[in-house]
């Protein structure tokens, strides 16, 4: 069955009226042509399309507004993660950006986010760029041509990545603008040619929406295991959550953005989006893989004349990604539809070197670490960084949270006591021997030996002794893992050097914490001790 191509009046409705082409539900080669033609992309050997994003590598947290309107005010998280914006300047920059999709052809993706039909929304895309059109078409989750033909859209993105807000009349603090309005569902995105940003816009729309329907939004990925346990990495960008989930022996669920329903683990996305800076065909290979294959989009990867890819060149930014369908992963699980976890893995980058390779967490315990979101920033990955510094981000995800970080840790909170069973392990994929810089990355095949033994069960049984910093669970013995790895202080050349950090570093997870007052006497007691 062909699904119905709607008119360009269609359109009118979101106030663009076009006079250039509509190109509705585009295929991915009709796509490639007209980036090519363009000269907005050039094809790379295997197949993937190669973009350039600009002076915009990454998202800009600091030009992300939300509209403060009475129909959401009231439980919006307000501050410096989401800055208020007008109506009458959204309405501005909505115009803005409505006219110049006005102005010639605009491409239309109509797609789902959330694989479970009972908390899905469907989402219209409406791009100026016919790269952007096929980064949503990758990311979101593609609907049948019957769907197609029943389809209203209930949450729309407006993007012309050509339009330059102007500060002092839009209420912005810079040209680029992202703009969500809670009510009314939709997002203005200006001012920048990163993807990125209208994935994160989705997802902070469905971290909105789905609390109000008693969902659980994490900021994950997940896989599954043949004998069906489910398994969800929580982390930071940078700490594996990509790769670790992407493994060869278990099914891939998704890699990012995930619910938790009543019935389990469900997928937001369609798509992955996978930072490939130095990709290992040995240590990655079957994300590896999508970065030579048609339908892959790569942003800000270098390629030379004769079309050949240089992963590990970082000339442009450190951010290089791969936007690539689900299914290039061999084993993934088509219905991107899970019951619920049996592990809830949390992951760190602990670039000082404290932390074990893996540790068990109580339930207070993983509430705590939950709102604190540690990581590390690395010497030298941004202007006056000189030595590690930690970084706090609520719920592994504060960048996307519309509502409190009380919120979702109540609600994981509720889905621990209601799946008893289900097990908290932290996993420190950062450095051990001494901090970034002296020490040596944690090795991937350890954290992988640790991971296994862990989800299968194995390390139920084992010794475990007590961090008298942070007092975590640690295994003393695991087979196939060196045992001096279980003991960070141990593979350091002064204890006593390890000591005085590790205290330093638990004074800032104190510090830190002070923010959540409205936790109980147990999650506060939860964390380290100086």
């Amino acid at each position: 069955m062909i699904a119905i191509v709607p008119d360009r009046d269609e359109l009118v409705q979101h106030g663009i009226s076009v006079r250039g082409h509509v190109f509705w539900h585009p295929t991915t080669s009709q796509l490639y042509e007209h980036a090519l033609a363009r000269g907005d992309a050039r094809l790379a050997e295997g197949g993937p399309l190669v973009v350039d994003t600009g002076k915009h590598t990454g998202r800009s947290p600091k030009d992300k507004f939300i509209v403060r309107e009475p129909g959401s005010e009231a439980r919006i998280w307000w501050g410096d993660v989401n800055v208020e914006i007008s109506e009458e300047h959204y309405d501005g920059l909505r115009e803005k950006v409505a006219t110049r999709l006005s102005e010639g052809d605009v491409y239309v993706i109509d797609a789902f986010a959330g694989a479970d039909p009972a908390h899905r929304l469907a989402v219209r895309v409406i791009t100026e760029s016919p790269w952007h059109a096929l980064f949503a078409k990758t990311l979101f989750i593609d609907p049948t041509d019957e769907e197609l033909d029943d389809m209203e859209p209930q949450a729309l993105v407006l993007h012309a990545p050509s339009v330059s807000a102007v500060p002092e009349e839009d209420g912005t603090c810079t040209e680029t603008f992202v703009c969500l309005h809670p009510s009314r569902i939709e997002v203005v995105i200006g001012g920048t040619f990163y993807a990125g940003e209208i994935k994160k816009s989705i997802f902070t729309v469905m971290n909105d929406r789905l609390p109000l329907d008693g969902v659980f939004p994490m900021h994950c990925s997940a896989n599954l295991d043949d004998a069906g346990r489910v398994t969800v990495f929580f982390g930071l960008s940078g700490t594996g959550k990509t790769t670790l989930s992407a493994d060869p022996e278990r099914h891939l669920i998704g890699d990012d953005e995930h619910g938790w329903s009543d019935d389990g683990v469900f997928n937001v996305e369609g798509g992955c989006y996978a930072k490939v800076i130095r990709l290992s065909a040995e240590a990655e290979p079957q994300i590896y893989t999508t970065t030579r294959a048609f339908g892959t989009v790569l942003e800000n990867v270098v390629v030379d004349e004769q079309g050949l890819l240089d992963l590990d060149d970082d000339s442009k930014t450190e951010n290089t990604r791969a936007a690539y369908k689900l299914e290039q992963i061999a084993n993934a699980l088509p219905t991107k539809r899970a019951g619920h976890p049996s592990s809830v893995v949390f992951l760190t980058a602990d670039a000082f070197g404290i932390l074990p390779p893996i540790a068990r967490l109580t339930r207070d315990q993983a509430l705590y670490w939950f709102l604190s979101g540690f990581t590390a920033k690395l010497a030298g990955t941004e202007i006056g960084v000189t030595e590690p510094q930690p970084t706090f981000s609520a719920c592994f995800g504060a960048p996307f949270l519309p509502q409190p970080p009380s919120v979702y840790a109540r609600m994981l909170g509720e889905k621990l006591d209601a799946h008893p069973r289900a097990k908290v392990w932290l996993v420190n994929t950062g450095w051990t021997g001494g901090p970034f810089g002296q020490g040596r990355r944690m090795p991937i095949d350890a954290t992988r030996t640790l991971l296994d033994a862990a989800l299968s069960g194995d390390l139920d049984g084992v010794e475990y002794r007590d961090d008298p910093t942070f007092g975590l669970d640690v295994p003393v013995a695991v087979p196939g893992v060196d045992s001096a790895l279980l003991d960070p202080r141990s593979t350091w050349s002064d204890p006593e050097a390890y000591d005085a950090k590790a205290a330093e570093l638990a004074r800032m997870f104190r510090k830190n914490f002070r923010r959540f007052d409205d936790v109980t006497p147990g999650v506060a007691a939860a964390g380290p001790t100086v």
